[in-house]
């Protein structure tokens, strides 16, 4: 049964309200004398490298959040994909209409909804500080990971592959001498499992090695109750599996080079839409179940990548020169019934659930070619004035063929379109950081990058008799400077206060998906190209010490302006995306992260950001739904061409909540000098979201909330431990997605799970 609005609405206002309550609780530590404790739990240092040096959290002038140890251990226990890390750092969404792969990260409200397998992405996403930029490399697994940084704002200096929205970092753990290793397995509902291994140690005097492993799956835990010849029994099931290798070599306390190498396999089914199930409210309708659909064609994925990387670093004395080259390859197969449902309307039969205007399903495959080289030259010591400077090189390829099946003819490919697209880009960049004195530190980047892309599309044959398009050749270029400059003032010896404006930038992008394109129109509107976006970000914030390092909480506001935004109109009456530049959008914004021993045994963190973002463009206008039944747009409309099209001036930005909240306890109860007993819960929360560019009551995401718990053991100093664990216990499902081409269609957040797990560590 499904539970009511007001029900719903009262349980995210709780969790809000008892999270709220946290800093209240944090000061009234201060009411204990200083002295009561000298032996009372402090927070250790988290060291970050957003800076491209390793350098302290709080001293950093950016707005960065690190997501590591237990945290993360506990919020990817029941086996999901990268997705959760949704709103666990403040102002942070991901989502996906991929399903395991091509998730879509948004900061500050600033992302991209475009679903092609060429779609640019406004966040960065860097592995062991490698881009990875095509989206199907961007969904490798996370384990074995040592912290993952989110950097908020622009970071368009150091790091420059179009982050004007900010970057997510992951840093695996690195090879070390001394032997260490961990092993991890879990279980939990709808055959769930989740395997990881890794060991690591000294091979001779000056090599290094580690190794590590995932396996993930789970069963097809959705029924289809299509009773159609092509009916598959049950849907949503997956298996998932990740290698991670590492060799480092010490030659001389001069030199070092680290080699490292990674694939992945994984198969599955793809993003499993459901027909009709979203109400004009935007909610699920009643009666809606989880763990049932049917529908009348495949449903099926797959995934392998693989690549290396080289980094090297040379100490020359007065400064270090770093390299680092990498390779990466990815072939995706993606295949699934886009209607959602069965059947037609215009069969004798008819189809169903609801109503199905015209079968969808569709396919998509791509193999992508990736390389990329940096060199970077650092200065060494603690100087007054410190400086990096180096050169960037990247290329990729990308082969895509868009594919449509004829449902009610057996599956048969009924349409078939290609796309190639080319992209070289080279960068100079440098940054200073000038201590002007004790108490105050500047810092200043600038990056000149060039960046060109070769694209052609074409239409081999289209369904329902449509032409084929012959080829269509597009060459953008761009050159753009981008820069960053701050200050960070250490006002007492635990507060810094700082402040920052950047300048980030995207290069023009390319859409040019011609299964279904209208074959009558120009070529400029087939191919869509958006022009180069700048960001202009405005930032100051404060990083502060409390209670003698027994609690920290960093604070930022942001105010930052899109020139020249560029969108993406997804779907619509012609089921046919678009590239569009709006004149401008805004963000803006504050943040706050708190992390705090209230007593020595109860750790707490509580992070929340607040994004107001807004489109600004007057004569902006899009396509609206193809929904037969009304998708209730509330936006102005205007009819062009006999088209009718929404104004979308004034609209939030699609995927871009106005709150992420997430918080954490856990409460240890020492059992002796060695073993512990403990209970850790986590919570996330964002508010609601548009779905597309113009505003629907249909196409809203209801806010949601997803919290966990986990129950454990610990003995060995730590080294083993048991737990029982819990994922979306409260089982909130949501749509978190939708289609609006062909009628309400949605997807759904993951369902609750329960395990147990294992690990022992060496």
């Amino acid at each position: 049964m499904r539970r009511t609005q007001t029900t719903r609405l009262n349980r995210h206002a709780l969790a809000l309200a008892i999270a709220l309550t946290l800093p209240a609780l944090a000061s009234a530590q201060d009411a204990a004398p200083a002295d009561a404790n000298t032996d009372a739990t402090t927070l250790d240092t988290i060291t970050v490298t957003a800076t491209r040096r390793a350098e302290n959290a709080q001293q950093v002038p950016i707005a960065v959040s690190a997501v590591d140890g237990e945290k993360l251990d506990a919020i990817r226990s029941g086996g999901d994909d990268i997705r959760f890390l949704a709103a666990r750092s403040p102002s942070l969404n991901v989502e996906s209409s991929f399903g395991r792969v091509f998730p879509r990260f948004y900061l500050r409200g600033l992302g991209n909804t475009d679903f092609d397998l060429n779609a640019s992405q406004p966040v960065s996403l860097v592995y062991d500080d490698v881009v990875l930029e095509n989206v199907t490399l961007k969904g490798f697994p996370v384990f074995d990971v040592d912290r993952i940084e989110v950097l908020r704002g622009p970071q368009g200096t150091l790091f420059g592959r179009n982050t004007p929205a900010g970057l997510v970092k992951f840093d695996s753990v690195r090879p070390d001498f001394e032997t260490s290793g961990y092993g991890r397995l879990s279980y939990g509902e709808y055959d769930t499992m989740n395997a990881e291994a890794a060991i690591g140690g000294g091979l001779t005097e000056t090599l290094a090695g580690r190794a590590s492993a995932l396996y993930q799956r789970r069963g097809d835990w959705v029924d289809n109750t299509f009773a159609g010849t092509r009916r598959d029994n049950a849907v949503e099931g997956y298996e998932d599996m990740a290698f991670r290798g590492q060799v480092l070599l010490q030659a001389s306390e001069d030199f070092e080079a680290l080699l490292s190498v990674q694939m992945r396999d994984l198969k599955g089914t793809a993003r499993l839409f459901r027909a009709n199930i979203l109400g004009a409210d935007g909610r699920l309708v009643p009666g809606f179940d989880p763990e049932k659909v049917s529908i009348d064609a495949l449903n099926q994925q797959e995934l392998d990548t693989d690549g290396a990387s080289l980094r090297m670093s040379w100490n020359l004395g007065s400064a270090t020169l770093f390299s680092i080259t990498s390779l990466n390859h990815g072939e995706l197969a993606s295949r699934g019934d886009i209607d959602g449902g069965f059947g037609a309307v215009f069969l004798p039969s008819g189809g169903g659930p609801g109503l199905i205007a015209f079968p969808a399903e569709s396919g998509d495959a791509a193999e992508v070619k990736q390389a990329t080289q940096e060199l970077r030259l650092a200065s060494n010591g603690d100087n007054a004035i410190d400086w990096q400077a180096g050169l960037y090189w990247f290329k990729d390829q990308a082969d895509i063929e868009s594919i449509s099946y004829d449902t009610l003819g057996g599956g048969t490919i009924n349409a078939l379109a290609t796309q190639r697209q080319d992209n070289t880009a080279w960068a100079a960049f440098g940054s200073v950081d000038w201590a002007v004195s004790e108490t105050f530190v500047l810092r200043a980047g600038l990056r000149y990058t060039e960046d060109e892309k070769d694209f052609t599309a074409r239409r081999v044959f289209g369904a329902f008799g449509a032409p084929a398009i012959a080829p269509i050749t597009v060459k953008p270029s761009d050159e753009n400077v981008s820069w960053d400059l701050a200050g960070t003032w250490t006002v007492a010896d635990d507060v810094n206060l700082y402040a920052r404006v950047a300048k980030g930038f995207r290069a023009p992008s390319i859409q040019g998906r011609l299964a279904f394109a209208n074959a009558a129109l120009p070529a400029n509107q087939l191919v869509t190209v958006a022009d180069s976006e700048e960001v202009l970000s405005y930032e100051v914030g404060m990083k502060v010490a409390l209670f003698d390092n027994r609690a920290r909480l960093n604070l930022a506001a942001f105010n930052a302006t899109v020139d020249n935004q560029q969108l993406t109109a997804v779907g619509g009456t012609a089921n046919f995306n678009s590239l569009l530049n709006a004149d401008e959008s805004s963000l803006r914004g504050f943040e706050a992260d708190l992390e705090a021993y209230l007593t020595d045994q109860l750790l707490v963190t509580f992070g929340t950001g607040y994004n107001r973002t807004e489109i600004k463009d007057a004569n902006l206008t899009t396509a609206i739904c193809g929904n037969p039944l009304g998708c209730l747009v509330t936006d102005p409309t205007v009819v062009v061409g006999g088209a009718t099209l929404a104004r979308i001036n004034g609209n939030p930005l699609p995927q871009a909540p106005e709150w992420t909240t997430n918080l954490t306890a856990r409460y240890g109860i020492p059992l002796s000098d060695d073993s512990e007993l403990y209970v850790y819960t986590d919570w996330a929360y964002r508010s609601e979201v548009n779905f597309f560019l113009y505003e629907s009551t249909v196409f809203t995401g209801a806010p949601l909330l997803t919290g966990g718990v986990r129950v454990g053991y610990s003995w060995g100093l730590g080294q083993y431990e048991v737990a029982a664990f819990g994922r979306n216990i409260l089982n909130e499902i949501e749509a978190v997605g939708g289609i609006d081409f062909n009628n309400r269609t949605g997807f759904i957040n993951e369902p609750r799970t329960w395990g147990v797990e294992f690990k022992a560590s060496f």
